[in-house]
């Protein structure tokens, strides 16, 4: 099996999420994503976090009729920050050596990468689909990125799109819809108490109106 993993404060969840992952799932022949929203998000200090409980049952109602978008409590029910390694190590406990797992990311939170808790041992462990945000971004920008802070070796292969190493998995480039949603500005929005009808899922709205997030 080949398992995407997707994850973020998704706070709250909204539509591009949901269409990026479907284009992602799509154009790289994943049997299933996993998102897992975050409890405590290390790199985040001080935002308006919406109750871990809140933003995962987003998470699940807006999944509910989605093929191969799955929701995980891996996360939120694990004590402490939520450091993407030990969200891998565990994803790979519990599905076995049979399941592929590509992590996806944003190019903002890939270069941000060498402050996380260990990181060569994410490049390791998983192949990395790298989502450009703002149109493309250059491959001897990702490249010089790998040979600083990762390791050298890293190879581009036009082909499949992504970079190779020998003894690190592969880190891909997955183009992906612009879409000018952001949940920053949803807050914003609910806060000025104006429409959010279409940047979130149905059931996303419902949730934030009847729990009073966001206000």
């Amino acid at each position: 099996m080949k398992a995407g993993l997707f994850g973020g404060t998704f706070n709250p969840l909204h539509t591009a999420h949901i269409q990026i992952a479907d284009h992602v799932k799509h154009h790289l022949g994943l049997d299933k994503i996993f998102f897992f929203p975050s409890a405590t998000p290390p790199h985040k200090p001080g935002i308006d976090l919406a109750p871990a409980q809140d933003r995962y049952d987003m998470v699940v109602q807006s999944l509910a009729h989605k093929d191969g978008l799955v929701p995980s409590d891996i996360e939120i029910t694990r004590k402490g920050p939520s450091y993407t390694i030990d969200t891998i190590d565990a994803f790979r406990r519990r599905c076995g050596q049979s399941c592929r797992f590509y992590l996806l990311m944003g190019s903002d939170a890939f270069f941000d990468t060498p402050s996380w808790k260990r990181q060569t041992d994410i490049f390791a462990a998983v192949s990395i689909v790298v989502m450009p945000r703002q149109g493309t971004v250059p491959h001897t920008d990702i490249q010089s990125f790998l040979d600083e802070h990762i390791a050298k070796g890293y190879t581009w292969h036009q082909e499949e799109r992504q970079f190779v190493h020998d003894r690190l998995k592969p880190v891909r480039v997955c183009p992906v819809p612009l879409i000018d949603i952001s949940s920053t500005l949803i807050r914003s929005r609910v806060k000025q108490h104006l429409s959010i009808k279409g940047l979130v899922p149905a059931p996303v709205e419902k949730i934030i109106r009847e729990r009073n997030l966001y206000l």
